[in-house]
């Protein structure tokens, strides 16, 4: 029984900054690869930015230099913090990860979303 719960999202002026939050909950024995994925409206899921459980980075090229992913393993959590937002950063934002737990031993979970509006 593993879920992903996402946080922080809101309405926010351009320029403005957000971190979002997800904690994977469970008996979970560890997590290989983390990442965000949004979807705005009309357009298709994309993937915002990954994470090795060991640091390693990747970004999509409209969001690098502003957005940061970072992770804590003991907190089975990920973090995306977003600075200098863009009225086309408009989306829902979707956590997912790459989940080792008993029942099944290997399985990919996807949050529920959490929307993020960028409008001044």
């Amino acid at each position: 029984q593993v879920q992903l719960v996402e946080s922080g999202g809101g309405l926010v002026q351009p320029g403005g900054s957000l971190r979002l939050s997800c904690a994977a909950s469970g008996i979970i024995y560890s997590i290989n690869a983390m990442g965000w994925y949004r979807q705005a409206p009309g357009k298709e899921r994309e993937l915002v930015a990954g994470i090795t459980r060991s640091g390693s980075t990747n970004y999509t090229e409209p969001v690098k230099g502003r957005f940061t992913i970072s992770r804590d393993n003991a907190k089975n959590t990920v973090y995306l913090q977003m600075n200098s937002l863009k009225p086309e950063d408009t989306a829902v934002y979707y956590c997912t990860a790459d989940v080792r737990a008993l029942l099944p031993p290997q399985k990919w979970y996807w949050g529920q979303g959490t929307q993020v509006t960028v409008s001044s």
